[in-house]
């Protein structure tokens, strides 16, 4: 089946190299490779040789050193890695022992496709790990957007991305032949002075408006100027400062190996619920409240 087209890829990375040149905003990225490292250092396994698919800049990779080799595939020209898309990964056959994506993934239109393409580089019992933007970022600059153009426009255009929810994220690591696959998510909430400092952010960290259905007429200072009112109003601390919400969603799946836990079969346990609680046989191991 082919996936639908929902983002402009070449706007984004043409978004992307603007940022990278103007000064990469990186707050969001920096706590992202911190997490990375924490939950590596989790694994008591060997990483020699390391893929890093798709992170904005080099900072996952630069971390990464310490444990292994790291080939990188970056989004934009860049130094010692191999530019490349997420979509369209150069490698297969097996070659790593750990492939990581941090802040990336959530841009690609072939999200499957892409998961198995990663799962393909690694070798087996070779662990991916990765970070994306979730269903509930921006829903603050989301709303307010809708609200101000529903005012003036009669009706809303996409402006903020469609981000995947963490429940259907697990489903797609086992669709893409993942094994122990895992996904959490993390609600950062990010506090502004005024809904263009965020905008600015966004702009910096090349996350503004990359839908192939985006509306091209500019926007209206009006339903500008509206929007950011709203926000004030509907989502103001007490102090009067602005919270934005980043939703990051972590993955982990383990390519198929013979040495990893299987689930049992239904029937084989060879111990009854009965006896592994130590009640008689006419109790109820688990009486209702």
């Amino acid at each position: 089946m082919t996936s639908p087209v929902v983002f402009d890829r070449s706007l984004v990375r043409r978004r992307l190299a603007r940022a990278l040149r103007a000064g990469y905003a990186d707050f969001l990225l920096v706590r992202a490779v911190e997490d990375l490292m924490e939950r590596l250092s989790t694994v008591s396994r060997p990483f020699p040789l390391i893929l890093d698919v798709g992170t904005p800049t080099s900072a996952a990779a630069d971390a990464l050193r310490r444990l292994g080799t790291v080939t990188r595939v970056g989004p934009v020209a860049e130094p010692g890695a191999i530019l490349g898309d997420e979509e369209r990964l150069p490698f297969s056959g097996g070659r790593f022992d750990l492939a990581v994506s941090l802040l990336s993934l959530q841009s690609v239109n072939d999200l499957p496709g892409s998961l198995i393409q990663i799962r393909r580089a690694l070798k087996p019992d070779g662990l991916f790990m990765g970070a994306l933007l979730g269903g509930g970022t921006l829903t603050e600059l989301r709303q307010a957007f809708t609200q101000a153009e529903a005012e003036l426009e009669g009706g809303a255009s996409p402006r903020v991305a469609p981000f995947a929810d963490v429940k259907d994220l697990g489903g797609l690591l086992q669709r893409a032949g993942f094994a122990l696959p895992v996904a959490d998510s993390e609600v950062l909430r990010v506090r502004y002075g005024d809904p263009f400092a965020l905008m600015r952010d966004l702009r910096l960290m090349g996350l503004t408006n990359a839908l192939v259905h985006r509306r091209r007429t500019p926007l209206r200072r009006a339903t500008l100027l509206r929007a950011a009112e709203i926000y004030g109003e509907r989502f103001a601390d007490p102090d009067g400062r602005l919270p934005a919400t980043f939703e990051i969603i972590w993955l982990s799946g383990w390519t198929p190996h013979d040495s990893q836990q299987k689930p049992l079969r239904p029937g084989s346990a060879t111990m009854r619920l009965a006896d592994a609680l130590g009640v008689p046989d006419d109790q109820d191991p688990a009486p209702p409240a």
